[in-house]
């Protein structure tokens, strides 16, 4: 996907809308590059993957953050791509679910610079691509759950969810998250 002309990097737009809102912010610490893309494989998160189309990925506003919905991109493609309960077994929609995830903490991340920044993980919505018969969603959820108390905590990362049964989702994906976050001052 190639950038439009005149258009300022999505951390640089991150950035001014913080300050904006009164935050102050401070640059990444990191001890090889401030590229945000290097200090997410430096603490073992993926690069964050690029909106793919005219929106932003994540949205800062008076101390809010949204991220866009993320998806089980890894590598370039959709792991597990189709439909729960028809073509992509339970199993398969777990490992979906926690690189979706991690794609979500990798934007938070991409957003923030530092973890530390996030005061509480307030909704986690997800969309699951699956058959009308598949009931078993909180199972598949659990695994995106559990990620996000990894990489945030306990008291941050747990947070309430809401979650839809969808008859497809884009690129084939078996899901989609999205995550409202609450930021510190």
């Amino acid at each position: 996907m190639s950038a439009r002309p005149n258009q300022a990097p999505v951390s640089l737009i991150i950035k001014q809308q913080l300050v904006s809102c009164g935050w102050t912010v401070k640059p990444m610490q990191t001890n090889t590059s401030p590229d945000p893309a290097t200090a997410n494989i430096q603490s073992g998160l993926p690069t964050a993957p690029p909106p793919a189309g005219n929106y932003s990925a994540v949205r800062v506003y008076d101390g809010w953050l949204y991220t866009s919905g993320q998806l089980s991109w890894r590598d370039g493609r959709i792991i597990h791509p189709g439909i729960i309960g028809v073509n992509v077994s339970v199993e398969q929609a777990l490992e979906a679910a926690a690189i979706a995830a991690t794609n979500l903490i990798a934007q938070l991340k991409l957003a923030v610079g530092d973890l530390d920044r996030v005061a509480a993980c307030m909704r986690l919505t997800c969309h699951l691509a699956c058959a009308p018969t598949f009931h078993d969603h909180p199972t598949v959820l659990d695994d995106a759950s559990a990620v996000l108390v990894e990489h945030l905590g306990h008291e941050v990362g747990r947070h309430a969810r809401l979650a839809y049964g969808s008859s497809s989702l884009p690129f084939n994906s078996p899901i989609e998250i999205e995550g409202i976050f609450r930021l510190r001052r």
